[in-house]
């Protein structure tokens, strides 16, 4: 038989009343009382009914986030942060597929607005403009995407496309391609900013294509357009991508890396496991899950419109598919 509210208030000798404000708004009760109350709850494995506790606090004690492709595995690797983050404040997660289609995010991200307290939009592709609207009718946190006034935890995209750079010139690579994700992606546009930066600074020549889709038929069709501009390295927007490009390079008998270098971008568990194991950054995709988590709740419980955007570090991981290039 489930344990309730009213056993609680027996075992700790208080009222229901006292047991529910002690569970709801603890600040409101001493803490010699809401410690026996606590303890009363935990010893009788007491789980408070979310629904009622709904109506008490006029929260659903449900989280949103909506991605834009779960086929990715760099948006399952943030999943596991938000959850684990959510499941130790007890909320739940509901998650949405926006199939890389702006109108379906905007339509989810309005959608769940109803029925959650708070909403994470990983790497959104739709306006400001419409961002803002969401904004103003629930708690929004967004990750990788930085916008004016909106909390947000961030992936050093541009620190790790410099990091690229330092690294194939460093190698003696002085041409270079980069294959350009989705035209709105904020990401990409901050790898090509810190692309830019890196080389001018070592006057190397860039070469950019695209835009590309973020999978892996997006780097088949752009190596060949790559190979015609004669590169000694190939940098892909991300490691799905660059697996395209391995297997094209593959399938046209070109060395990996003795005749072109290739890179990609986030880590995947994918970029250690294919042959030969590919150089790319390391994003650090369940803390920033955590951080996105934990900025939403921080707005949710505090009230405050104090208004974070964090960075976070991202790392070169040097594997086999970098070499200084042919002579």
């Amino acid at each position: 038989m489930a344990v309730t509210i009213r056993d609680v208030a027996r075992e700790a000798q208080v009222s229901v009343a006292t047991v529910s404000r002690a569970l709801s708004s603890p600040d409101l009760v001493r803490p010699a009382t809401r410690e026996r109350v606590l303890n009363a709850a935990a010893q009788l494995g007491y789980q408070p009914n979310r629904a009622a506790r709904g109506l008490i606090t006029g929260r659903t004690g449900n989280l949103g986030i909506v991605v834009p492709d779960l086929n990715n595995p760099f948006f399952t690797g943030v999943l596991k942060g938000v959850q684990a983050r959510a499941r130790q404040a007890d909320y739940a997660v509901f998650v949405a597929d926006s199939d890389e289609d702006r109108t379906t995010e905007e339509q989810l991200v309005r959608a769940m607005a109803k029925q959650v307290d708070g909403v994470i939009v990983c790497s959104p592709g739709i306006d400001d403009t419409l961002l803002y609207e969401a904004a103003g009718i629930t708690s929004l946190v967004m990750l990788n995407r930085r916008l004016r006034g909106v909390p947000a935890a961030l992936m050093n995209s541009a620190s790790g496309m410099r990091q690229i750079v330092d690294h194939l010139v460093a190698l003696g690579h002085r041409k270079l391609v980069y294959l350009n994700g989705p035209r709105t992606s904020w990401s990409n546009k901050e790898r090509r900013r810190g692309l830019r930066l890196a080389t001018q600074q070592h006057g190397v020549d860039l070469i950019e294509l695209g835009p590309f889709p973020p999978r892996y038929e997006g780097g088949l069709q752009a190596c060949d357009l790559a190979l015609a501009t004669e590169p000694t390295a190939i940098m892909a927007y991300n490691d799905i991508m660059a697996l395209g490009v391995l297997a094209r390079l593959r399938d046209r008998g070109i060395s990996v890396p003795g005749e072109v270098s290739v890179t990609g971008f986030d880590d995947l568990m994918f970029a250690e496991l294919c042959s030969p194991p590919l150089t790319t950054v390391a994003m650090p995709l369940a803390p920033a899950g955590t951080l996105a988590v934990d900025l939403l709740l921080d707005g949710l419980n505090s009230g405050s419109a104090d208004v974070r955007q964090v960075d976070l570090d991202t790392q070169l991981i040097v594997r086999a598919t970098t070499a200084p290039p042919p002579a």
